[in-house]
């Protein structure tokens, strides 16, 4: 067995496992949105049991909740003039959303985007602080200006899988995104014309999904692995269109996740993804071209923001033992420090740190995951974990069904099978259409290695996923019968046919370049349908959904359960009220993580049987 034996990077580190009650996780502290002068920092957490805002001093004082209503909030941003948080919401937790705006003392509190069946997302805020940018999307894509105290709105763009990125300061000109997932491409609009122009040259391969004006409104910097196999930032310069775009920032050992600027447009923040998913953070300065290393307050980074005079950068930090939380870094001298004194307190110094494991598929394409063992010496019953997506990413963030897993003596695999993000162009798109069957066949590579290492015991290994991950705990279920004991799928399709016909138009359209068409490969897609071969499938399986789910509608699980059931399969179907796609509420969330819990480790728990 190939292990990696790199030390975590995290801030606390962790004991080793024992059999133990596991007290419930801490909560999450997430989506910092720093004001102007960086001052002070709104930021989401479900502390009181569902995503709110909660705004704090960065100097001193504990922080206090808004009142925003009961929904769960998903997306938060301070505007540049300081008059208004943007909230977006996920009523009922379904992937619908609504943006709504208030004070920051939490009054004027109203509703501005995402009306009936319109679903809004915001790009951010004009420099004056009155008007947003906002993407609502139904059947197709809308690009607006929405202004934040009046509500008024202006068209900017309409047209399929269309998102609006960013807005110049006098709205002449605004970037928007296109396409389909792993195929998006950029497109320059004249707000005055109509007349769109798509930035940076068909290469016939790769992605763009990120793209922000440069301060002067001549340029586009760009997020795009259409040039390299690992993503990178470019600069498209609007003046001159027939040249090339030129190179800013990459690495031929980790791809660009994410980057935000000051705005003033001089620093930007650039979140780097290593191999086997921990974080790097650097600021470049753009008119030097110098790149300086920053230290790294926890293992897995997101959400980096600048406030708006650039003399702060707020981020999240998470780490196996280290709950996500809001991070301060001083721009200046790179010295990161935690926004809520009390973040050692809420350390699991219980937990425990995975291994990164090597390993190879059956064709011989290069694969790896999170290794979590438990105490004492192997082989242990053991659980694979597979990640949504397919284009998410198994890392070493704070994963608290992970540890209870673990502490119940059940060792957990993580793998990042092909079509998993932070590989690369080529690896992230391997699954595409029937390259379904190869990352189905990795799960099951990922079985025999770990039998092979003396890590699980032949009869006692279990799946269990959930989104895309529930997807495939369905698939290898069905495709390679006798190999796992039991399974857990949580959110998963299991008809293709179904699954388009009753999902979100707009994620319908972006998901065909993924699955493919429904119509042209309805023979492709009907084979690859768990529910299709469902005969095969012998061995417990627990089901959980959302009830309120669009994205993957929970009838995806419901058929499933019906199927079983007429062939007295042992099953258990768990619905979840007041959920969506994502289980947003504490108690649900601990509910779906305590029931896979109890049925992995009684399934997987007795001796295997040796029948012939």
């Amino acid at each position: 067995m190939s292990v990696r034996t790199e030390s975590p990077r995290t801030i606390r580190r962790a004991r080793p496992a024992s059999h133990r009650p596991v007290a419930p996780p801490a909560g999450a502290d997430f989506a910092p949105a720093p004001s102007p002068d960086g001052r002070r920092v709104a930021f989401l957490s479900d502390r009181a049991g569902t995503p709110g805002v909660w705004v704090c001093d960065v100097d001193a004082g504990p922080p206090v909740a808004l009142p925003v209503g009961d929904e769960p909030v998903l997306a938060l941003s301070w505007s540049p003039d300081g008059q208004w948080l943007a909230c977006v919401v996920a009523p009922g937790g379904a992937p619908r959303t609504e943006l709504w705006v208030l004070r920051p003392d939490g009054t004027r509190r109203h509703q501005v985007a995402g009306f009936g069946r319109r679903s809004a997302a915001l790009a951010g805020w004009l420099p004056d602080g009155a008007l947003m940018a906002v993407t609502e999307t139904d059947e197709h894509g809308q690009a607006l200006l929405v202004d934040a105290g009046t509500g008024r709105r202006r068209v900017l763009a309409q047209g399929e899988l269309l998102t609006l990125l960013d807005v110049t300061p006098d709205a002449g000109l605004a970037l928007l995104r296109r396409g389909p997932r792993n195929a998006r491409w950029l497109e320059l609009l004249d707000v005055a014309t109509g007349v769109r122009r798509r930035l940076l040259p068909d290469t016939g391969r790769g992605s763009t999904d990120q793209g922000w004006f440069g301060p002067d409104g001549t340029s586009v910097l760009a997020r795009t692995d259409a040039f390299s196999e690992l993503a990178a930032l470019v600069r498209v310069d609007l003046t001159r269109p027939e040249q090339p775009p030129t190179r800013l920032a990459g690495r031929p050992d980790a791809e660009l996740e994410h980057v935000t600027f000051s705005a003033d447009g001089r620093r930007g923040a650039l979140l780097w993804n290593t191999y086997g998913g921990r974080s790097e953070l650097s600021l470049l300065d753009f008119a030097s071209g110098v790149q300086r290393a920053v230290t790294a307050p926890g293992e897995v980074l997101g959400e980096a923001v600048f406030a708006a005079d650039g003399g702060l950068l707020c981020l999240t930090a998470q780490g196996p033992v280290q709950p996500r939380e809001v991070w301060l870094v001083d721009p200046q001298t790179g010295t990161p420090r935690p926004l809520r004194s009390d973040t050692a307190a809420r350390a699991d110094e219980a937990g425990v740190a995975p291994q990164l494991v090597d390993l190879r598929a059956s064709d011989g394409l290069a694969l790896s995951g999170w290794l979590y063992r438990p105490s004492g010496p192997g082989p242990w019953p053991t659980a694979i974990s597979l990640h949504g997506g397919p284009e998410a990413q198994e890392r070493p963030g704070y994963n608290p069904l992970f540890q209870a897993l673990v502490a119940q003596g059940v060792a957990v695999f993580a793998p990042n099978v092909r079509g998993s993000s932070g590989f690369g162009r080529s690896f992230v798109t391997a699954d595409n259409l029937a390259g379904r069957y190869s990352a189905i066949a990795d799960v099951a590579a990922c079985a025999d290695f770990l039998v092979a290492a003396g890590v699980a015991r032949p009869g006692q290994l279990g799946c269990l996923g959930r989104s895309y991950g529930g997807y495939l705990v369905l698939a290898v279920l069905v495709n390679f019968p006798g190999l796992f004991a039991a399974g857990v799928a949580e959110c998963g399709i299991s008809d293709f046919r179904t699954f388009f016909a009753g999902t979100e138009s707009w994620i319908a359209a972006a998901a065909v370049s993924k699955y493919g068409d429904p119509r042209r490969d309805a023979d492709l897609l009907r084979d690859l349908s768990p529910l299709t071969h469902i005969d095969r499938l012998d061995v417990p399986v627990l089901l959980i959904h959302g009830a309120n789910d669009t994205n993957v509608p929970a009838g995806e699980s419901a058929q499933v359960a019906d199927a079983l059931a007429a062939r007295g399969v042992p099953h258990e179907h768990l619905l979840l009220a007041g959920e969506g796609h994502d289980f947003l509420g504490r108690a649900n969330a601990e509910t779906a993580r305590t029931a896979t819990t109890a049925w992995l480790t009684r399934h997987l728990a007795a001796p295997a049987t040796v029948v012939g």
